[in-house]
């Protein structure tokens, strides 16, 4: 019951990070996925974007009706986001764990510095 318990609690966090943060709350959810439910870091990844989806079509959603979305750029970026990610899930198959880990520590990193900035 309490790793049931300690689950929600991180699904709940993920998603109030996912509506506030735009897709942040996925970082939450690799971790909780990794920690918690211990799954193996790829499949933590992985499932990250699955739980993710909906999460993001509710924030979606919310933010349309409430006047906060400019699809303006969605043209220009859409295209080379669909490209990207098409080419990190492929590419998700063939790195190592260790290395996986690294870049994604590399990237919150450099996220955290640049806010901090």
């Amino acid at each position: 019951m309490k790793n049931k318990g300690r689950r929600v609690i991180a699904g709940f966090i993920s998603g109030l990070c996912n509506g506030l943060f735009g897709a942040g709350g996925g970082i939450i959810a690799v971790i909780a996925l990794e920690k918690i439910c211990n799954l193996e870091p790829k499949n933590a990844h992985a499932t990250a974007l699955a739980i993710m989806l909906p999460c993001s079509l509710i924030s979606i959603v919310i933010y349309f009706f409430s006047g906060a979305l400019d699809w303006s750029p969605l043209p220009f970026v859409a295209p080379a986001l669909a490209a990207g990610s098409f080419l990190g899930a492929k590419f998700l198959g063939k790195i190592s764990v260790k290395w996986l880990n690294r870049l994604f520590s590399l990237l919150m990193l450099a996220a955290a510095v640049r806010l901090l900035i």
